[in-house]
């Protein structure tokens, strides 16, 4: 048996080198680790330091006066509520969903899935202003039924957390159930096991690694989002952690700071329990697997039952993933909000009003753009770069590195933002560079934050690549450079593409930790956006929402359109 050691030797040798750009190893890796301790550990570090230090000494008192506040156990057990309630409407939604697309014949599966992931591809706090239209007074619900629930309640926000993340829990459960091996559950039938026994004796079970690793990011992700509790939690009165943070240090005052760092602490160790929550229920689960996900149907029904189930599921994935984006686009022509939609109500002024009076709106794409594109040419270069060395060096430095990364994005956007404030308002004693209160600030925040998108996505890409390519390339006497350049680099593309589009949108629509360091003339979308919507101009927010949606459901299409178009132009040169 061929040990781990000669595997990884052996991918050493085969893998792609770039020896005459990496001549002087020791002095980048010095200075590559020197990076990484300053951009993403010391900012945590700055953070936990301002909430133990008063007046330059150590001290608790900041822990013992905000712990001792009323508001902020309201904010903790509001902040529990509702990510525990929105984590178990994700689990159901996306486990039930997950086994029915892996198990059950039905039509349209690849459809389905489009609609499955839009939820989680349009920014959280567009989703919301497209169900408030949706719900509303003037919404088309209202006026069929003449009733609509109350979305500004703690009920509403675990609605739209749980719809918003449980495309999350679908994607890593599918896959695991695909690759439970059929002859357990045929096994389990042979032994008279019932449907419901054995799914919940021996799919559950297996399935559980990607259940609870779904499970997890949908817990962090409703703990880190800012956009739903503040356009549905602060005009109801409804704090959570994340939103009082906001509220301090907006609020300024001698200890907004402080108090917000221990707030961004009791933040930071919800999300640490649900971590270890995860850990207790994976360390007796034992996974069996085939090699290859199987694909194949195990359930086949009636006829009559597919086309009741098809339609039942179109029927979900229509209310919940389009109806409210169509209601919103259709409530943006409004003329003022709260008339009926009717034809001499409408008119085009709103999307003339935003993107062509206000000069907010075109600064504002034009920072978001600006960054978006920033953010990621550095994230691809430098992500990719990184990617590489964690593939050719699959050691503790480079596993170090990337956890190092890793951490301001499991950290919540308002843990991060207090982080890069108190990291780079004063990086060192004494030294002011000026980056809190420009637009750097944000740039500085944002590659912090998607590096790791950037890392994941080109080391995945690496991973595909037959390392057999590259030494045919090399013994044919192809250099270097020759050997990316023509036979890496166009088998790596789509995976490159993939993780910067993926920072590209994560940085255009990005709101959480924008919220927390913008500035004037530094507006970004988000920014905008909220601001209207607090201001209370409904029918412009929606407006800007509805061209932002319509614009990033065109890169995708696109980007899925070059994505086949270049792997067709490889296989063919194949």
């Amino acid at each position: 048996m061929i040990s781990e050691q000669s595997v990884v030797s052996d991918r050493k040798r085969s893998a792609p080198s770039l020896a005459p750009l990496f001549r002087f190893k020791k002095v980048y890796a010095a200075f590559g680790l020197l990076l990484v301790l300053l951009f993403f550990v010391l900012p945590v570090f700055r953070l936990l330091l301002l909430s133990v230090l008063e007046d330059g000494a150590w001290s608790l008192s900041h822990y013992s006066g905000v712990l001792r506040e009323a508001a902020t156990w309201t904010a903790v057990k509001n902040t529990v509520y509702i990510t525990a309630g929105s984590t178990v409407l994700s689990l159901v939604l996306g486990v039930s969903l997950a086994w029915v697309m892996a198990y059950v014949h039905i039509r349209g599966k690849r459809w389905m899935q489009l609609f499955v992931f839009l939820p989680f591809i349009i920014p959280s706090y567009i989703t919301t202003l497209a169900w408030v239209q949706f719900l509303g007074k003037s919404g088309p619900v209202s006026s069929l039924f003449g009733w609509t629930p109350d979305l500004y309640s703690m009920g509403g926000m675990i609605f739209l957390l749980g719809m918003s993340h449980y495309p999350l829990v679908y994607l890593f459960t599918i896959e695991v159930f695909r690759k439970i091996p059929r002859e357990l559950e045929e096994a389990a039938k042979t032994a008279g096991a019932g449907k419901m026994s054995i799914f919940l004796k021996v799919m559950l079970p297996l399935a559980l690694p990607g259940i609870a690793s779904g499970g997890l990011l949908a817990f962090l992700s409703s703990l880190d989002n800012f956009g739903i509790p503040a356009f549905l939690g602060i005009p109801a009165n409804i704090r959570v952690l994340s939103t009082y943070i906001y509220e301090q240090v907006v609020g300024f005052g001698p200890s907004a700071f402080a108090r917000a760092a221990v707030l961004s602490v009791l933040l930071g160790t919800i999300a640490l329990l649900g971590t270890f929550v995860q850990w207790l229920l994976l360390k007796k689960s034992r996974v069996t697997e085939t090699v290859m996900p199987d694909r194949e149907p195990r359930i086949y029904v009636s006829p009559l039952r597919q086309r009741l189930l098809e339609g039942g599921i179109w029927l979900f994935l229509v209310v919940t993933s389009f109806v409210p984006f169509a209601a919103m686009g259709a409530l943006s022509l409004i003329k003022a909000y709260g008339l009926p939609f009717h034809l001499e109500n409408l008119s085009l002024k709103n999307y003339q009003y935003v993107f062509l009076t206000d000069p907010k709106t075109g600064s504002a794409l034009w920072n978001s753009v600006s960054l978006a594109l920033l953010a990621t040419v550095v994230c691809l270069a430098a992500g990719t770069a990184l990617a590489y060395i964690r593939y050719r060096n699959p050691g503790f430095f480079t596993k170090l590195a990337e956890l190092c990364i890793t951490i301001p994005y499991a950290l919540p956007g308002t843990v991060l933002a207090l982080c890069m404030i108190f990291a780079w308002m004063q990086p060192v004693p004494g030294w002011n560079p000026g980056l809190y209160g420009s637009i750097w600030i944000l740039l500085v925040a944002y590659i912090t934050r998607f590096f790791v998108l950037q890392v994941r996505g080109s080391y995945t890409a690496f991973l595909q690549v037959d390392p057999s390519m590259e030494e045919a390339a090399r013994t044919s006497g192809a250099h270097a450079w020759v050997r990316w350049r023509r036979v890496l680099l166009p088998l790596i593309m789509p995976g490159l593409a993939g993780g910067a589009l993926l920072v590209f949108l994560m940085v255009l629509t990005e709101l959480t930790v924008s919220s927390l360091l913008w500035s004037t003339g530094t507006e970004t979308i988000g920014v905008v956006i909220f601001n209207y919507e607090q201001a209370g101009y409904t029918t412009y927010s929606t407006a800007f929402a509805t061209v932002l949606v319509l614009a990033i459901l065109a890169g995708g299409l696109l980007f899925t359109a070059f994505s086949s178009r270049w792997e067709r132009k490889v296989m063919k040169k194949q």
